[in-house]
């Protein structure tokens, strides 16, 4: 099978992913945290050296102020729902995915006022339209670093500096960049940042985190045990406690831990590099399909390895159906689960078929990708 579904989820993962959930589950078994015997406080080192990894990978001062979650989408949960409350003023982009569109618009349900701001024919936003949308009462901005539709790609240190001159607290959406394209908290002025486990970072599915950048005080969506202050009915103010209730993903987060550390012996920019190069190479080609249109930024600008397309007169799905059962190419379809960015590109009626590659997909499956799709293209003629 040649898999381009790599922006839901990165297959196949290191050999080391597997080999450090395995080692956990069977040598590793206890609750961290929980206990003073050996096998807890070796689960309780697993997690913390996974804490440092992803410190170090987007420069978060603090280990302790990062906070595993069940993916990016509880990630994001936490920290909307967190931070946000009635009266608040928040802007947003038209690229966001449905884990921001939909707790916004609970939140708008509750008195908080949400403006999407348009952009660029991308969707892709400029510090002086964050200016002319700011008001009084607008707490934060809320975007994506790349849309999962389109690959558009923000330019995320200039947003986050000028968000950060009005006074505007910046929650980011890392889902298509984390692990592939850089990021730095500290020096951009990003104070939440979430993430999934699954995707860029090689990590099993079921992890993700919340990076929280100090000053920043969040409502827990959770409450319970934590290992800590047993004594008090109150949920404990120290991170991470507050905010991770209940018994983790030990196995889930040592395998986190060993997709990051592949992806240092790589070299991310070689990885950024290598999944440029391959969405180019899909683009030309798919470009010289009569009756393709391609959704997004042109080859020449810098965009994430996410790709839609549209074939004139076929359904997505059809597409997606042949491409799986004739050829064993397995792509997405449909809205992707962000109908806000399907709206801003003409899609939504019809929905994409979405290429994306990844780390381990060759040059050589890209072109057998392209010679499948022109079979079918030609064939529905």
């Amino acid at each position: 099978m040649i898999y381009l579904d790599n922006a839901a989820t990165s297959w196949p993962k290191p050999d080391s992913v597997w080999e450090a959930v395995m080692h956990v589950g069977k040598n590793i078994g206890a609750n961290p945290g929980r206990a003073g015997h050996q096998m807890a406080i070796d689960a309780g080192r697993a997690i913390y050296n996974t804490r440092v990894a992803i410190a170090r990978l987007f420069q978060l001062p603090d280990p302790l102020r990062v906070v595993f979650t069940l993916n990016a989408t509880d990630a994001l949960n936490l920290a909307i729902f967190g931070l946000i409350k009635p009266g608040d003023h928040v802007l947003t982009t038209r690229l966001e995915h449905n884990a921001v569109v939909r707790p916004l618009w609970i939140l708008q349900g509750r008195g908080v006022e949400v403006t999407y701001l348009d952009g660029d024919e991308y969707g892709r936003i400029g510090p002086e339209e964050l200016k002319k949308n700011r008001k009084t009462n607008t707490k934060a901005l809320i975007l994506n670093h790349a849309s999962n539709v389109t690959g558009a790609l923000q330019d995320l240190e200039a947003i986050a500096k000028a968000a950060k001159a009005l006074g505007l607290l910046v929650i980011v959406d890392a889902a298509q960049t984390a692990g592939v394209f850089p990021i730095s908290m500290a020096s951009w002025g990003i104070d939440l940042l979430a993430f999934p486990g699954h995707k860029g970072l090689l990590g099993p599915q079921g992890t993700g985190g919340l990076c929280i950048m100090p000053g920043i005080e969040l409502e827990p969506l959770r409450y319970g045990g934590t290992g800590s202050q047993s004594e008090s009915e109150a949920q404990p103010l120290c991170l991470p406690d507050r905010y991770e209730s209940g018994t983790p993903n030990t196995p889930g987060i040592a395998g986190l831990a060993a997709g990051i550390e592949y992806i240092h012996q790589i070299g991310r920019e070689k990885i950024e590099d290598h999944e440029t190069r391959l969405i180019k190479l899909l683009m030309q080609g798919l470009s010289e399909l009569e009756g393709v249109r391609l959704i997004g930024p042109p080859v020449e600008e810098t965009r994430a390895a996410v790709l839609s397309f549209t074939v004139d007169g076929m359904e997505s799905t059809e597409m997606g159906f042949l491409l799986d059962k004739a050829f064993n190419i397995a792509v997405r379809t449909g809205l992707h689960c962000a109908p806000v960015a399907h709206r801003k590109s003409g899609t939504f009626t019809t929905g994409t078929v979405r290429l994306s590659p990844g780390i381990f997909t060759t040059e050589a499956e890209i072109k057998e990708v392209l010679a499948s799709i022109t079979q079918v293209v030609n064939e529905a003629k």
